[in-house]
């Protein structure tokens, strides 16, 4: 008899394949998936369709199509003031979960450790699981969820081999700070440490703060991953669509195994956003006052319910702590509670912990939503 054993045993349907069934089942209003519930912007999709029916179909070069590269370095030097080699610093990759995938893979060895903060996107562990590596969480706590470098500097020793930062961070929606950057070069400038930056958000800054990328410093130019999503900037995550940025050496390490684990993606996609980003710079420019209004459309309409919360600085995710409600439930408990008893599906934060705080009382809401869906979400969150 065939008797395999798994390779990562303590894992089981992820938190959003969960709460999108209880969604489909009750046929609640879902506003736990980040995803836009609203249309691409008309002139991409119109770039999509040209692409194809003039047969840009046939595989791309693996590394991207070096026009939407070439799109991207510029796009990076307006915001940084530095120059990037599109042939040698940057890669266009299937979505930017396989972009975080073959950067550990490229630099965690067995027993290597890997710092992690939770909250955290649930594919960082495995993937560091899956090198051999070891994954440390970090806690951050509620409700501002701020790197203790104390702890973090208590964590680094001879195995650290990377320090994986997400900013603007999902789920919490907060932003590292220029000293937060400051601090970790300070921590990691004469050790054999790789940064992996996950900036998928890094368009969706509000209330005029700023964004900080790794990119921004020199100090970390030569060992620092930095992995973004053209779906979550132009609205159409099921093109699954992203890039790493990195020095030339680490960018080689990042190729070798990238053309092992997917290749190269989508064709006519990369010709499409390569042509829309050329043609229509504002869309970007634009996206946080677009996002941002979204996120103060729903929560002027929470305004009189019993919900409290922090507003989210970044990403398109609004955290509800909802203990003046149901203070006796758990957040997975609570959300089973609001599909049910309410219809509407959210997401519970404890599952982007390792081990989450005993008194975590937040669930997760995604504002990337039409005003409808927003409106309805409001109006059911105000009855609560």
């Amino acid at each position: 008899m065939l008797e395999l054993q798994s390779k990562l045993p303590a894992l089981g349907v992820t938190i959003f394949s969960v709460m999108t069934t209880l969604a489909q089942r009750l046929n609640a209003l879902n506003v736990s998936q980040g995803f836009p519930d609203f249309p691409a912007p008309p002139a991409l999709l119109e770039a999509l369709c040209q692409a194809t029916l003039e047969g840009q179909n046939q595989y791309p070069p693996g590394d991207g199509l070096l026009l939407l590269r070439e799109q991207l370095a510029v796009q990076k030097q307006q915001q940084t003031g530095r120059s990037f080699d599109p042939h040698t610093e940057i890669s266009i990759t299937a979505g930017a979960t396989i972009a975080i995938f073959c950067a550990i893979q490229a630099v965690v060895q067995a027993g290597d450790e890997v710092i992690i903060f939770d909250p955290s996107y649930d594919s960082y562990a495995p993937t560091v699981q899956l090198a051999g590596g070891k994954a440390i969480h970090l806690a951050l706590q509620p409700p501002h969820f701020q790197v203790d470098w104390n702890q973090v500097k208590d964590a680094i020793h001879d195995r650290t081999r990377m320090i994986i930062v997400n900013t603007p961070h999902n789920p919490s929606g907060t932003l590292w700070s220029a000293e937060d950057w400051h601090t970790l070069i300070e921590l990691i400038q004469d050790r054999n440490i790789v940064v992996l930056s996950d900036e998928v958000y890094e368009h969706l800054v509000y209330d005029g703060q700023q964004h900080y990328s790794a990119l921004d410093f020199p100090a970390l130019h030569e060992r620092s991953f930095v992995i973004g999503s053209f779906g979550k900037t132009f609205h159409v995550t099921g093109w699954k669509t992203g890039y790493c940025m990195a020095s030339p050496a680490l960018m080689q390490l990042f190729r070798q195994v990238y053309q092992f684990a997917n290749f190269c993606g989508v064709t006519p996609v990369q010709v499409a956003l390569a042509q829309f980003m050329q043609q229509h710079p504002e869309h970007i420019t634009e996206l946080a006052a677009f996002y941002q209004a979204k996120r103060d459309r729903f929560q002027a309409g929470i305004q009189h319910s019993r919900f409290q919360w922090i507003p989210a600085q970044g990403t398109y995710f609004q955290n509800l702590d909802y203990r003046a409600i149901r203070p006796d439930l758990n957040d997975l408990q609570m959300c089973q509670y609001l599909a049910e008893q309410h219809k509407i599906v959210t997401i519970p934060i404890s599952a982007f912990y390792q081990t989450p705080p005993d008194d975590l009382r937040l669930i997760r809401v995604c504002f990337a939503k039409k005003d409808e869906t927003l409106d309805r979400a409001a109006e059911i969150f105000s009855a609560c």
